[in-house]
């Protein structure tokens, strides 16, 4: 099955919006083995979304629209979808009932344009929005699917998950997807290393994707059930580890943070940190996981020399001698912070983020992490590009790397 998918909005448009709504509905359809050949924008203009509808329609077997299902009078989707389907709109009594309790719950009074939403295209399945007041709908005519989605990103989610259990229908076959993730490779190495794979396999199929600091491959098999669909998927998967296995951090698709948090709560292990150039952000992404406060005892910014000095005992010396952003402060750093707080792990961060503050001796991005555990202490320079933002970021997913190898050996 091949899929269009067009996004309402004026807004959209003039940028004064990020579209998420297209990334997240292309992983859901990858994952459902559904291909999606195009993106489109519509602003709020009836016949242009019908040219674009017409045209959608002529190169794929399912259209998902999101946008232009609210109350107002550019709210037009459902109203040119019915047009270019040959439908009437009818008034849907559940989704109306809905309308008014949710308007009297409010205690406000429910405006005549609100009414709107509850009419819908002549035999649509109708979505229920669990989320807001606008439902959503599926249409089937002439051999073709139109899913109609709310714009809202939250609203647009929730739907999902049910037109998920109507897409599933639609095949035959079951649709299995296994997601590596990879740290410390880029997309064009790993791509390189499994290119062979990529090649030969036509079921199960491998995709790479990329996004900031990481890379990933997603394996999808396509079979008469998720049994026998797994069951694929694994020769491929142990292939793909034998070649680059030091760079697999997780085989179910999660993010770095949630690995490393699960392997220091599981093994309750202790973990404090010095952080300088990063000032806190890897404490701040420890502290989204809930119950990391079992494992994660503290963290000091010690951007100044001074707070270096005062709060970790670093030498003068030292600083003088290398300057802060050194292997030599770095190494101090750590063992000044084990000293201190007697955590099991402890790691300590300075760099240069930029975009000033560099020399030819010492660049912007350049880094140095250093981590203590046990009777081992490890001290490792970086060279990170780009700018202030993706080096503190970079950085931290580094730290986050470091402490996974420790623990995982």
């Amino acid at each position: 099955m091949n899929c269009s998918i067009i996004s309402v909005g004026t807004e959209i448009l003039f940028g004064q919006i990020v579209n998420t709504n297209t990334v997240y509905l292309s992983q859901e359809l990858n994952g459902l083995g559904i291909n999606v050949y195009h993106h489109f924008t519509a602003g709020d203009n009836e016949n242009r979304l019908k040219d674009i509808l017409d045209y959608a329609l002529s190169k794929s077997d399912l259209i998902i629209t999101t946008g232009g299902l609210g109350p107002t009078q550019d709210d037009l989707t459902k109203e040119t979808i019915a047009r270019v389907a040959g439908k009437k709109l009818e008034m849907h009594e559940p989704s109306f009932e809905k309308l008014c309790t949710y308007f009297k719950n409010l205690n406000r009074k429910m405006n005549e344009n609100n009414i709107k939403q509850a009419y819908l295209p002549k035999d649509s399945i109708v979505l229920d929005n669990d989320c807001g007041t606008a439902p959503g709908f599926i249409i089937e005519f002439d051999g073709k699917i139109v899913i109609s989605l709310p714009g809202p990103p939250k609203e647009m989610k929730s739907m999902f998950e049910s037109v998920k259990d109507y897409l599933k229908t639609k095949s035959k076959d079951t649709i299995y997807s296994k997601v590596l993730r990879f740290f410390g490779i880029g997309e064009s190495a790993l791509e390189t290393a499994i290119m062979d794979l990529i090649n030969h396999q036509s079921n199960p199929t491998i995709a790479t994707y990329a996004k900031e600091g990481e890379v990933s491959a997603r394996i999808t098999a396509k079979a008469e059930n998720e049994a026998k669909a797994q069951e694929m998927i694994i020769p491929v998967i142990n292939q793909i580890k034998n070649r680059l296995e030091e760079y697999i951090y997780s085989y179910n698709d999660e993010e770095l943070v949630q690995v490393v948090a699960k392997k220091l709560l599981d093994e309750k292990v202790s973990v404090s940190f010095a952080e300088s150039c990063t000032g806190g952000l890897i404490a701040a992404k420890l502290t989204s996981i809930p119950g990391i406060s079992e494992s994660l005892n503290r963290s000091i910014v010690t951007y100044s020399n001074e707070a270096k000095i005062e709060e970790l005992g670093v030498k003068e010396t030292t600083l003088k001698e290398h300057g802060a952003v050194s292997e030599e402060t770095a190494r101090e750093m750590v063992l000044g912070l084990k000293a201190a707080t007697g955590s099991e792990i402890c790691v300590s961060v300075t760099g240069i983020a930029g975009p000033g503050g560099g020399t030819k001796e010492k660049p912007v991005g350049l880094v140095y992490i250093g981590l203590a555990y046990k009777e081992n202490i490890v001290c490792n320079q970086y060279n990170i590009f780009g700018d202030r933002n993706r080096i503190r970021n970079y950085t931290s997913m580094l730290a986050l790397n470091m402490i996974r190898k420790v623990l995982e050996k």
